[in-house]
């Protein structure tokens, strides 16, 4: 098997899949073999084509499209041997008090809901087939605190747990979950919540990156790396675990 081989004949269904680390994630997974089922919401428009991606439209948030969108992959691709859950949203930044319950309504229902229905909708196909790789996209901000944006914290925390859960209730079944735990990385999304920051755009880098070993942020491809591997074989032994690729920032 060469290293462009590294996940051929799996099929994959990518939450998030037209966002910047999704479709990074789609990409790598498709050069290295798969079939990729690339889920967004309607109207986004994909971020890169390749033969082996399929555009497919979800609200993830919503249990008949995640039933709809899962049954039309399953016709059209087949059983999924890998779910990357990395759609997600970081949210306004501000204090807790702050917040509204529409703002925490929607994080929680993107960050922690539509991991949980996609995870409940295409694992009990995992368990038929006896195996199948999770991945689900938390953050470092699911394992340390902070000022920034307390409740994408608070979501990311829980994607964290749940992998952990998940983990233990199917490995018997041999299925794998893992999370993936991305420092600051240079995306849309995070240009985003450095403008709207109340510090403004220079403070919330320097919050950010002033404690990483290394002094930038991380490219979109660096993390498809790590889901590269915790999707193929080469983890096959790996589950529960966090996958941490942040430059350093929680190193100390």
């Amino acid at each position: 098997m060469t290293d462009k081989q590294r996940v051929a004949g799996k099929t994959v269904i990518l939450t998030g899949g037209r966002g910047d680390l999704g479709s990074a994630t789609g990409l790598l997974l498709a050069e290295h073999g798969a079939t990729v089922a690339s889920l967004d919401l309607a109207g986004a428009a994909p971020q890169v084509r390749h033969d082996s991606i399929r555009e497919y439209d979800v609200d993830v948030t919503d249990e008949r499209s995640v039933s709809a969108t899962v049954a039309r992959v399953v016709s059209g691709l087949g059983t999924p041997d890998v779910l990357v859950n990395a759609a997600g949203m970081v949210g306004r930044p501000g204090p807790s008090h702050e917040a509204t319950v529409d703002e925490f309504d929607g994080l929680f229902n993107l960050n922690v809901k539509g991991v949980w229905l996609m995870t409940k909708h295409v694992v009990p196909l995992m368990i038929a087939a006896e195996s199948g790789s999770i991945v689900n996209f938390s953050s470092i901000h699911g394992l340390t605190g902070g000022k920034s944006v307390p409740l994408y914290h608070a979501t990311k925390g829980a994607v964290r747990l749940l992998t952990k859960a998940d983990a233990h209730t199917y490995g018997e079944h041999g299925i794998r979950v893992n999370s993936i735990h991305p420092g600051s990385m240079r995306t849309r999304m995070s240009a985003a919540a450095a403008d709207a920051a109340p510090i403004g755009r220079e403070a919330y880098y320097a919050q950010l990156l002033g404690s990483n070993a290394i002094r930038r942020q991380g490219e979109p491809v660096e993390i498809a790396y790590g889901v590269l591997y915790l999707a193929s074989d080469e983890s096959a032994f790996t589950t529960g675990s966090e996958l941490v690729i942040d430059g350093g920032y929680t190193s100390i």
